[in-house]
């Protein structure tokens, strides 16, 4: 049918609007898709002009490795800081949490002589109490978290002070050590790259693959909305060849760092938490709107504690492996831990208001900030510059979400 045959109105509408064609809706899928991962490609510009800055030596083998390992106790703390900031808290005491709870392991460890798990598991324990003590607080008291954990910032520097006595506790056991220096490789025997390393890589590759397929299939057969299918293959390739080439790297050097280990199983399990857990939607709920939250009979101050018990838990875990790192319990340790945990949930994509963020946005905000770290080390970067782009990177990522958040409304 022609225009000439339509009311002038729709022959006007059609002339200005024309259908879409397949291209053009690929096209508008595409960008809106990356639009959605800003984060990751955010993550890419940085890694690129590192490599770029530093010719190539940032993406070497073992700079990769040191990567993660440099970089873990921060993850952690990233994990469980996100976790907070989504329900609409904050945490200022992490650093001295892990501080405290370093010093509190070396006497286990070292000076009363404990087998090392058991030193890795009582602290565990306090830094668990810790939390409980921060979140009755908090949700419990009703004093703002801010207060409670700036209050527990001090009390805790103090106390890991108190437990060192203003002297260094080391060296740790071997086994102990392996939480921030421990690899595990030549499962199969001593080869090079690493067979073992390699083989994880590729159960990883065809676990992502199988994963995406299912999700994709389910939500066809509830007919939701999926990325068209050469977009669809493209970004499953790209993922996979990361992935692949991550491996590689890692196999390369030593194989995979513990600390990887210990992050991949936090990742997962909290990502599960999150998302498809009762508790991981009351969390979000709380930081959209608290009082609608608790209208529709949510538990709002039992959320809100066993946020702060978690959190308590991961500070500890990042204090045994920066202790182990260093294979030293000392009094500066710790120091900045919380302004790296937070600036990497907000890099990450974390709302500052509270109910946004998720896990995979912290961790790439965490690697983010590690890149910077790393790359202007090699680059021979003073400290004070390296603080200073630091927190213009915070900035600008905050400055981000409010822009967002102006424009959609909100």
């Amino acid at each position: 049918m022609s225009n000439d045959n339509l009311p002038n109105d729709v022959a006007a509408g059609a002339r200005i609007n024309p259908p879409e064609n397949a291209f053009t809706r690929w096209l508008t899928t595409v960008l809106s898709d990356l639009g959605k991962n800003g984060i990751f490609i955010a993550l890419i510009a940085v890694v690129t002009l590192f490599t770029i800055l530093t010719n190539g030596i940032l993406l070497r083998p073992q700079n990769i490795s040191n990567l993660i390992v440099q970089n873990g106790y921060i993850l952690v703390l990233a994990i469980g800081m996100v976790m907070i900031i989504i329900a609409g808290h904050i945490d200022l005491s992490v650093g001295s949490v892990a501080a405290f709870i370093g010093a509190v392991s070396g006497v286990f460890a070292v000076k009363m002589g404990m087998p090392w798990w058991l030193s890795i598991i009582l602290s565990l324990l306090i830094g668990a109490l810790v939390g409980a003590w921060q979140g009755f607080w908090v949700a419990y008291v009703g004093i703002p978290a801010f207060i409670v954990t700036l209050a527990g910032m001090l009390i805790f520097r103090g106390l890991a002070l108190v437990v060192l006595g203003n002297a260094n506790i080391g060296s740790f056991p071997t086994e102990y050590r392996a939480l921030g220096n421990g690899f595990l490789t030549g499962i199969f025997g001593e080869s090079d790259p690493d067979v073992f390393t390699l083989l994880i890589g590729a159960v990883a590759i065809v676990a992502l693959v199988v994963q995406q397929v299912r999700t994709r299939r389910g939500r066809q057969k509830y007919d939701q909305v999926v990325d068209p299918v050469v977009w669809f293959v493209i970004k499953l390739v790209l993922v996979a060849a990361v992935i692949g080439w991550f491996t590689w790297a890692l196999a390369s050097y030593k194989g995979i760092p513990v600390t990887l280990i210990i992050l991949a199983a936090l990742v997962l399990i909290y990502g599960i938490v999150m998302n498809r857990t009762v508790f991981g939607r009351h969390i979000y709920a709380i930081g959209g709107n608290r009082h609608a939250a608790e209208l529709s009979g949510i538990k709002t101050r039992r959320v809100d504690f066993w946020l702060f018990v978690n959190m308590g838990v991961l500070a500890a875990l990042a204090g045994l492996i920066f202790t182990a790192r260093l294979n030293l319990a000392g009094p500066k340790a710790g120091d900045g831990f919380e302004l790296e945990a937070i600036s990497a949930a907000f890099i990450g994509g974390a709302a500052v208001q509270g109910g946004v963020g998720t896990i995979g946005g912290a961790i790439i905000g965490g690697l983010i900030i590690g890149v910077l770290n790393n790359g202007m080390s090699i680059m021979g970067i003073g400290i004070e510059w390296q603080q200073a782009v630091k927190g213009l990177v915070l900035l600008l990522a905050v400055a981000f979400d409010v822009y967002n958040k102006r424009r959609s409304g909100n």
